[in-house]
């Protein structure tokens, strides 16, 4: 019977809690005797009589959860000696005073920039120092293509690939004075008459000598140049 009243209470009073509507048939079914009975009962029963059983029973059930729920508590309380956590007091932030520094917050972002942007400057510094090196080894070499003393044309390419210059004012002034070298170092093989006899002997220059060790040279040194 109990089924049959709970499936009335669906059918009319759709949407309330199943617990509620169980309940409530629980209690007609023990008033009814009858199915006919029963639908006369749930026929009569409005919505605000419903609500009104389900609200009150919802709250009986509630307390009675409540109470059980405090029951197991102390329980396992005595038990266990189990004592209740104390909250935990929330740390006091004191609040920001003072005024902001804008210049100390566009420090901070320009740093940051910095950083960031190093690596590239880095990459960016150093193609531009191989084709400086690059341009002023040929600069050189076009100095030294008249010079008929190979062996100061092949130690002067030499000292190039260990020397620095600051500026492009001091490497000026290296080809100036390379220049007068030149001029002084082809006299020296005038003079010596080297000229006429051949080339001179170059040490520690591949076989063949003369221009094939110059060459060999500047390959050498092109290959120590920064890319």
């Amino acid at each position: 019977m109990k089924e049959k009243i709970l499936a009335l209470l669906q059918a009319q009073f759709a949407g309330v809690r199943k617990d509620g509507l169980n309940q409530l048939a629980g209690a007609i079914a023990l008033q009814v005797t009858t199915e006919d009975e029963a639908k006369t009962l749930v026929g009569k029963m409005t919505a605000e009589q419903l609500n009104s059983f389900v609200t009150d029973w919802r709250k009986e059930a509630d307390a009675e959860v409540t109470k059980a729920n405090k029951t197991y508590d102390d329980g396992l309380r005595k038990k266990y000696d189990f004592v209740e956590k104390k909250p935990e007091d929330t740390p006091h932030v004191p609040p920001v005073t003072g005024n902001i520094d804008a210049a100390a917050i566009q420090k901070l972002i320009a740093d940051s920039i910095a950083a960031a942007t190093k690596p590239l400057l880095e990459k960016v510094a150093g193609f531009e120092a191989g084709n400086i090196a690059k341009t002023r080894l040929q600069a050189l070499t076009d100095k030294l293509k008249d010079c008929t003393n190979e062996v100061f044309k092949t130690k002067t390419l030499k000292d190039f690939a260990r020397m620095q210059f600051e500026t492009d004012e001091a490497f000026t002034e290296y080809l100036t004075d390379t220049e007068t070298d030149v001029k002084t170092a082809n006299q020296s093989v005038a003079d010596s008459g080297l000229g006429a006899q051949g080339r001179p002997f170059v040490p520690n220059t591949p076989a063949g000598g003369g221009k094939e060790a110059a060459e060999a040279e500047i390959a050498a040194v092109m290959d120590k140049l920064p890319i």
